[in-house]
């Protein structure tokens, strides 16, 4: 079990950019895939990005692709989300979320989550 707090949201405007932090704490973070998720207002949680415990394979949902770079930092036990070119349509909660094995981009599929950040993105 991995315990995540996320960071970073908050009020930009549109093409701005804007990190987000997810700690993670328990020695076994660096065995974890790690994944963002966001969810908007009265939608669905959307899968966002998923990074392998090494850091060298990533994955990315078709919207985010180009904007969005998932990293991070195993000695630090913390990933990040870098959104550039925000748009008012990437407003929306985001959380973190991990799990053993492989990339997944349902959230069903996870079982640790973080409180969740919010950004907003404004036109």
């Amino acid at each position: 079990q991995v315990q995540l707090a996320e960071s970073g949201g908050r009020l930009v405007q549109a093409g701005g950019s804007l990190r987000l932090s997810c700690a993670a704490s328990g020695r076994t973070f660096s065995s974890y895939f790690m994944t963002w998720f966001r969810q908007a207002p009265g939608k669905e949680r959307e899968f966002v990005a998923c990074i392998s415990p090494s850091g060298g394979a990533t994955l990315y949902g078709d919207s985010m692709k180009g904007r969005f770079t998932i990293s991070r930092d195993n000695a630090l036990n913390t990933v990040y989300l870098q959104m550039n070119n925000l748009k008012p349509e990437d407003t929306a909660v985001y959380y973190c979320a991990a799990r053993p094995f492989v990339c997944n981009r349902s959230p069903l599929q996870y079982d640790n989550w973080g409180q969740g950040t919010q950004v907003t993105v404004s036109s």
